[in-house]
């Protein structure tokens, strides 16, 4: 994939102090299943465009991000590609392993450098395969993430470019900590499956409504409510579903 010859870094994602509950649905589970689960995670450093898997590999693990982000894309023959959904501290990275497929037509990369913690696959199907509260979780988390890969193939198909974009922006401001992203617009492109000079004109647009700055790759969103008005419907009802399926609360 184009874009990724310099691989960076987010200065923000060494830090200290990492649990595995800064993932969502690891925070969600009960210290009972915490407590079998939490021993077998390895902690691993997730950096600017590295690929998880590709098209039709064989998944061997799942992993649970809490400060970077994963898209999912799927490639066609000729290289391009186009990105079906976007994960974060908020899901998981694998569906496919214990939903029974074992692997998946798409390809998981970074698109926004940190960590995750990643489990070996058997050992998630263990604890799902005892019918209790992680399989709930992922089921409601697996519908959550259909939705929005239904809507993403309605806004690629009906909406502007600058409307991708705005619900793009979003929906990565959900899964990140801050309002700060480290993205060149050739990535950004390769992920809406347009052409680079789309991206720079929709871009440039937004900078000049005063949503968002950008510089070297780096993009700041500066003004969200506005992002929020000139995105299409389709944000609105990814996150609509996801709050409703995935309410989760915080464990002390």
């Amino acid at each position: 994939m184009q874009g990724h010859s310099q691989p960076l870094q987010n200065s923000t994602a060494i830090v200290a102090n990492h649990t595995p509950t800064q993932n969502q649905l690891l925070n969600a589970l009960s210290a009972e299943v915490q407590q079998r689960l939490f021993p077998h995670l390895e902690r691993v450093e997730m950096p600017l465009g590295k690929v998880l898997y590709e098209s039709g590999d064989v998944m061997r693990y799942v992993y649970f991000p809490t400060d970077c982000i994963v898209s999912l894309l799927y490639v066609m023959e000729n290289g391009s590609s186009a990105e079906i959904s976007v994960v974060g501290f908020d899901g998981l990275i694998g569906v496919a392993l214990f939903m029974g497929g074992e692997s998946t037509t798409s390809r998981a990369i970074v698109q926004s450098a940190g960590f995750a913690y990643r489990l070996l696959g058997q050992r998630l199907k263990d604890e799902f395969n005892r019918h209790g509260e992680l399989l709930h979780l992922m089921l409601r988390y697996s519908q959550a993430l259909i939705t929005q890969m239904a809507q993403t193939a309605v806004c690629n198909r009906h909406h502007s470019i600058e409307q991708q974009l705005s619900r793009w922006l979003l929906l990565s401001l959900d899964r990140l900590k801050d309002n700060h992203l480290v993205m060149t617009q050739e990535l950004i492109a390769n992920m809406l499956g347009v052409r680079r000079e789309g991206v720079t004109e929709a871009a440039g647009s937004l900078h000049k409504q005063g949503v968002i700055d950008y510089s070297r790759g780096h993009i700041l969103v500066t003004n969200r409510a506005k992002l929020e008005q000139l995105s299409c419907e389709c944000y609105a009802v990814v996150k609509a579903e996801t709050d409703r399926l995935l309410p989760i609360q915080a464990r002390s």
